[in-house]
């Protein structure tokens, strides 16, 4: 029986860089042994920490993407559920 250890990348917009609050991202990685904070992107530019958490063994099987609702369909957070085997 394969065991598995879980984490999840939250990638949201930050509102702290020049004009347009939607265009600054944040990473965050929630995993067993904490939390760490991965940066801020001047875009939206996700595939840089997918391909870090990737190199440290992380699959992602979920990608959950989040509208703001009442205005055009402008993304705000993206979170990747992460897995990876435990030996």
């Amino acid at each position: 029986m394969r065991l598995w250890e879980y984490a999840r990348l939250e990638y949201r917009s930050a509102g702290t860089l020049g004009n347009d609050r939607f265009l600054d991202w944040d990473a965050v990685f929630y995993h067993p042994g904490g939390v760490q904070r991965w940066g801020t992107d001047e875009r939206f530019d996700d595939l840089r920490h997918l391909n870090r958490a990737g190199a440290e063994g992380w699959q992602s099987y979920d990608r959950s993407p989040v509208y703001h609702h009442g205005e055009p369909h402008r993304l705000y957070a993206v979170t990747y559920s992460m897995r990876r085997s435990v030996d």
